[in-house]
């Protein structure tokens, strides 16, 4: 194998014309200079200097090499050059994906934070729910992903499926497996916040002003979803406190919620991320007991933890979740 400090002493005596004046160029010893080319010929298999009394030149293979040299090392240089810029953060690329109210609250504050700090990293973001953004991220398709999981929630015995739009497609039964799939040992988790769900309903609704309210008191009420996997929570907390939810409409898109909760067509519960990102224009929010949160976190694999600029970024989400306002 050529080695690419052997290659640099064979340019040395190439462009010198011998042994100890390229010592004296590359500030070592002639003996070091005639080891290094002999060690280059070994690997090379063949003579790259031909000896003529006081005078060396090189042979057909010698011309070769030294012709690729150049190309080489300039190659190698920049390389290394740009390795150390990932390194020290001057570059990098950081590709993120998030679930939709992660990406218009806790992200933004972290790529502002970070690109203030280190403005030749740049990151790149996807919106994904999970277990899908959790898909991505073990099959090589980004570097972090900012994912959440509900608790497990006990139902009620006797309390059948939801009715009404879109519920029953989307809930698992009682032998579903977990939320979240990342309890594994392959993946690094940095937890960022706990979101809780908080009731909202029409403006003139009667239970509007109320400080908090069981969610048992909502039971009569039609229902406004969210993503398959927040309605089949809706769905397991409902049957938990005795009630099976009406769902009248489903919808991921969380404005959506709020406009059909303010024209008095249901009443829903969303998480707060959701809700500081978008106006509840028409609505009033509630306490809803049980408390339920929502755990919230920044996964990415143990490789990749140890990259400078993953590791920064994973930082700044944390930092962002920090100033997060929660009850």
């Amino acid at each position: 194998m050529i080695e690419p400090r052997h290659l640099r002493v064979l340019r040395a005596v190439a462009a010198t014309g011998s042994f100890s004046a390229a010592a004296r160029e590359l500030g070592c010893t002639q003996p070091a200079v005639s080891q290094q080319m002999k060690a280059l010929e070994q690997s090379s298999g063949t003579p790259l200097l031909v000896r003529t009394g006081r005078e060396m030149r090189l042979t057909q293979a010698g011309e070769a090499l030294v012709r690729h040299a150049a190309g080489i090392l300039a190659g190698l240089t920049a390389a290394e050059e740009e390795v150390a810029a990932i390194a020290g953060l001057r570059a990098g690329r950081v590709r993120l994906v998030s679930f939709p109210s992660g990406s218009s609250t806790l992200v933004p504050t972290a790529l502002a934070e970070l690109r203030e700090s280190f403005p030749g990293t740049r990151v790149s973001l996807v919106e994904a729910e999970p277990p899908r953004s959790v898909e991505m991220l073990r099959a090589g398709d980004c570097e972090i992903a900012v994912a959440f999981r509900y608790p497990e929630v006990q139902r009620a015995a006797g309390v059948g499926a939801a009715a009404g739009t879109g519920a029953v497609a989307d809930t698992e039964g009682p032998g579903a497996p977990a939320e979240g799939s990342w309890g594994k040992d392959d993946l690094v988790v940095r937890p960022l916040l706990s979101d809780r769900l908080v009731g909202v309903v029409p403006e003139g609704h009667r239970l509007a002003g109320a400080g908090a309210v069981d969610i048992g008191e909502l039971a009569g009420e039609p229902w406004i979803a969210g993503c398959p996997r927040c309605r089949r929570h809706l769905v397991d907390v409902c049957e938990a406190a005795g009630f099976t939810p009406r769902i009248d409409f489903a919808t991921d898109d969380y404005p959506a919620v709020i406009g059909l909760v303010a024209a008095g067509l249901g009443v829903a519960v969303l998480p707060e991320l959701a809700l500081e990102s978008v106006r509840a224009k028409g609505t009033a929010t509630v306490e809803v007991e049980p408390a339920v949160r929502r755990e919230v976190v920044a996964l990415t694999l143990p490789d990749l933890a140890r990259v400078p600029a993953v590791a920064a970024t994973l930082d700044r989400l944390e930092s962002a979740a920090r100033r997060e306002p929660r009850p």
